[in-house]
């Protein structure tokens, strides 16, 4: 197995899009497409993985907007969590929210769910349920790969938890006491050495948002009381 892994940034938003791949099976999944189809298929035909899935944690507009002509450019399954559906379904509400164009929604080719495990080559990734920023959210958890020449295990986070900070809660289908049980449930529950690839911003991992994030900080305080 070799692993692939490369992050597109899309602008406007800053969001961050994932391509994950095993270049031994020259097979990959690309995770939130928010956008620059096209490098990521010229990317990943560099790297020798052909993108057979795109896998959205959530449905939010910066996420999606990229989906549906990379999927005509590759032939790529869309999959997302089914609680996620009626939210891509109004994808033209969420334009109105920031005054963005319009976009017409992608339709889902399939659904995904805690505890489903997505093969990408060799590589597993399980599925977690993780809401609380947005319904039908999930988190996508790798084994130890290689990373900036150090093996870890990887987790795709998309907007539950970021570097020093955490999901917005204001948006429809948001709730703060939700999103967080999900972080204690679903990311502080992996090791501490998991790099966590967010949304928005830099990777992190999970030791140092147990140690340093003030919002995860102050919830597992209050746990203890």
């Amino acid at each position: 197995m070799r692993p692939v892994l490369e992050v597109f940034t899309v602008p406007g938003f800053d969001e961050n899009t994932y391509l994950l791949g095993d270049a031994d099976a020259g097979d990959a999944m690309v995770v939130d497409p928010g956008g620059r189809a096209e490098d990521i298929v010229r990317v990943a035909t560099a790297r020798g993985v052909a993108v057979s899935r795109i896998v959205n944690t959530h449905t939010h507009y910066d996420h999606v907007t990229g989906v549906e002509l990379l999927r005509s450019l590759t032939g790529a399954t869309f999959l997302i969590h089914s609680d996620a559906q009626p939210l891509l379904a109004g994808l033209g509400h969420q334009a109105s929210w920031f005054g963005l164009p319009h976009v017409d929604p992608p339709t889902a080719d399939g659904f995904v769910a805690a505890g489903d495990t997505i093969a990408v080559g060799d590589l597993q990734i399980e599925v977690r349920f993780a809401p609380g920023h947005a319904p039908g959210h999930v988190i996508l958890v790798g084994p130890a790969i290689e990373i900036d020449g150090a093996t870890h295990p990887f987790a795709f986070v998309g907007d539950v938890i970021f570097y020093g900070g955490i999901g917005r809660t204001d948006l429809p289908g948001g709730d703060y006491e939700t999103l967080m049980r999900s972080i204690e449930r679903e990311v502080l529950s992996l090791p501490n050495d998991t790099v966590l690839y967010s949304g928005h911003g830099p990777a992190t991992t999970v030791g140092h948002e147990r140690a340093y994030n003030a919002w995860v900080r102050e919830w597992t305080q209050r746990a203890r009381r």
